[in-house]
C-alpha cells in the first residue's frame, strides 16, 4: 500500500512497501524496455507511456546530474553501482529508491543494456545524509552557467568529500 508524506521542497512523497522491488530494464541508450508492476504503479505512468521512453523521464530536478553521470559511466564500463535516487512521478510527486544498477551482458560479455532493481531506502539515511549531500552537489551544479561545467565541478566536489572521509564511493554508500 502506498504511503505519502509532505516534503517541503517537492510536494508529495510517494512510498512503496518494503517487500517490493521496483525493476526496469533499458537498452544501451537508456530507453525503457521493461517495467514491472510496482514501477508502473509508483511512477504513475501506464506501461505504454514508459516503454521506449528514456529513463530520464523520471529525472527529478533535485537529483544531482553528477550522481547520474557516475552511475551511467560505471554501468557503461561494465560495472555495477548502488545509488540513492529521487525520481519524479508523472503527476510531479516524488519517491526515493536505493538502486542497484547493473549492465546486461550478452554471451560474449558485451553490454547490451541495463537492469535496475530498486528498494525502499532508509528514510533516516535520506534525511540525515543523502538530502544534505545532494543539496550541496546541486548548489555547485547550479552555481555554473554551463550545465556540463557545473556537473564536472560537483563531481570533483563529491570526489573531494569522499577523499576527506578516506572512502571510495562504494564504501561510502555501504556505510550508510
Amino acid at each position: 500500500m502506498d504511503r505519502t508524506q509532505v516534503h517541503a521542497s517537492s510536494g508529495v512523497e510517494r512510498s512503496f512497501d518494503q517487500s517490493e522491488t521496483i525493476v526496469s530494464k533499458t537498452d544501451l541508450k537508456g530507453r525503457i524496455i521493461y517495467a514491472n508492476e510496482p514501477f508502473i504503479r509508483i511512477s504513475g505512468y501506464e506501461e505504454k507511456e514508459l516503454l521506449g521512453e528514456p529513463h530520464r523521464i523520471l529525472r527529478h530536478p533535485e537529483m544531482p546530474r553528477c550522481v547520474f553521470k557516475l552511475l551511467w559511466d560505471r554501468v557503461a564500463s561494465g560495472q555495477e553501482i548502488f545509488a540513492y535516487v529521487v525520481n519524479r512521478c508523472k503527476n510531479n510527486d516524488f519517491y526515493w529508491v536505493f538502486a542497484h544498477v547493473t549492465p546486461s551482458l550478452n554471451n560474449e560479455g558485451k553490454v547490451t543494456g541495463y537492469h535496475s532493481s530498486r528498494r525502499l531506502p532508509d528514510r533516516e539515511v535520506i534525511r540525515t545524509t543523502i538530502e544534505p549531500l545532494y543539496e550541496k552537489l546541486l548548489g555547485i551544479e547550479k552555481s555554473h552557467s554551463n550545465a556540463k561545467e557545473g556537473m564536472l565541478a560537483a563531481s570533483a566536489a563529491l570526489t573531494e568529500i569522499l577523499g576527506e572521509q578516506g572512502v571510495s564511493y562504494d564504501e561510502f554508500i555501504f556505510s550508510l
